[in-house]
């Protein structure tokens, strides 16, 4: 299932539509790690209520509050996903960029494939062209994602010498074009993930007609970076961190824009941060290389995302380890297991265990757990029993640190 698509569910004249049934081999869900053994089992997929009459999307209402991590490249891969799925079960993942070309023409399971337990999983796609894009969206609803995001921000050279990116905002007409293609194609949301302006056009003027115009066509939700983007001049990490943060215009662009969601991006690094932007007016906090860099971040989403009141939802205190929020070493285990499996599949184990690098952010033995998770530690493992030895001792050595600060810990307090 997580290399191959499930057929494309035919219309009917109910509302939810027919039930598409899909044969598995349990062999297959053992892998999975999430159902027992048996000869077989069949799983009903239910095609998502259209968002083109404002239906929702299932369990995840296109209209909800949210919070999500940001399409990152070569740090959002599959890989990373199922890690932070494990971490959170609410928050919302994006791919990394995709151009609509390589999906349409390349090689669908190696861009595409994902594991079922990413979604709530949005696919991003670069490219200008609407024709394109529409048939690259049409691919990723029919491999499941949840959501086609198109990119209008990101500033790298090589992105902007493709005529997509962030210098699409010079053109709000052609995303305009491009929301309203993929719209006629889709029944799942079409979204656009934008800066506050590029240069040249780095006044509110410009972000609130680029808005419109793509609202206008059709566009289900917006997620701003709160910053310019500098094209030409500014290296993509330097227009990280250079142009200086504007909240406010995202702040005024809901304002102007109340029935439209709009999501915010950009510096937001601390869960104070994230709790403080999800009680306000806005419907989503896009969180970014903070929850790459110390994952155990995403632990905390489930807190911010409780049901009471947003008036309720100010006062709550955000702690390191929550209750309900998974242990550290079963996450590790899980992705142990997960690196053995995808070993015998042929996939490298530094593929995989690059992405743990910061689980243990700020806590006792993580220096030692980046190095021995570092560097081609991974060409001398030659089959899955010495890697799992290896993976087994890493997982010992954290274990026995933490230890070993709880009792300095409490010879200190005694």
């Amino acid at each position: 299932l997580a290399n191959h698509p499930p057929p494309r569910a035919k219309a009917s004249n109910s509302t939810v539509g027919r039930s598409r049934l899909v044969e598995i081999r349990v062999a297959d869900l053992a892998k999975w790690g999430r159902f027992g053994s048996g000869k077989g089992v069949i799983l009903s997929f239910l095609p998502r209520e259209s968002s083109k009459v404002g239906q929702s999307m299932g369990r995840f209402a296109k209209n909800s509050s949210r919070i999500s991590v940001a399409p990152m490249m070569e740090w959002t891969d599959r890989h990373y996903r199922f890690m932070a799925r494990l971490l959170s079960p609410k928050v919302w993942l994006y791919t990394e960029m995709i151009h609509a070309r390589a999906v349409i023409h390349g090689d669908r399971p190696r861009l595409l494939g994902f594991d079922p337990v990413e979604n709530p999983l949005a696919l991003q796609l670069g490219g200008e062209n609407p024709s394109q894009m529409a048939e690259a969206g049409r691919i990723g609803e029919d491999w499941g994602y949840d959501e086609i995001n198109i990119n209008c921000g990101c500033p790298s050279d090589r992105v902007a010498s493709g005529s997509f990116g962030a210098c699409l905002m010079a053109a709000p007409e052609q995303v305009g074009h491009i929301v309203s293609a993929m719209k006629k194609a889709l029944s799942i949301p079409v979204t656009v993930k934008c800066r506050i302006g590029i240069d040249g056009r780095e006044d509110y003027a410009h972000l609130k007609d680029f808005s419109n115009r793509i609202i206008d066509a059709g566009c289900d939700r917006i997620i701003v970076h709160a910053r310019i983007a500098v094209l030409g001049g500014l290296s993509p990490a330097e227009n990280r961190t250079i142009p200086p943060l504007r909240y406010n215009d995202v702040y005024r662009l809901k304002d102007e824009f109340s029935d439209t969601p709009i999501e915010i991006n950009g510096g937001i690094r601390t869960m104070e941060e994230i709790r403080k932007h999800y009680a306000g007016a806005l419907d989503g906090v896009m969180i970014g290389r903070a929850a790459y860099e110390n994952p155990w971040i995403l632990t905390g989403i489930e807190d911010v995302l409780s049901e009471s009141p947003r008036s309720e939802r100010q006062g709550l205190a955000i702690k390191p380890d929550l209750p309900g929020a998974p242990d550290l070493f079963d996450v590790i285990d899980r992705m142990n297991q997960y690196i053995i499996e995808s070993f015998d599949r042929g996939v490298p184990a530094n593929a995989i265990a690059r992405h743990m690098l910061g689980l243990m952010h700020g806590r006792p033995g993580a220096r030692e757990f980046r190095r021995k998770l570092s560097g081609d530690w991974s060409r001398k493992l030659t089959d899955s029993r010495i890697l799992g030895d290896y993976l087994e001792s890493v997982r010992a050595n954290a274990m026995q640190a933490g230890i070993r600060q709880a009792r300095l810990l409490e010879s200190v307090a005694n």
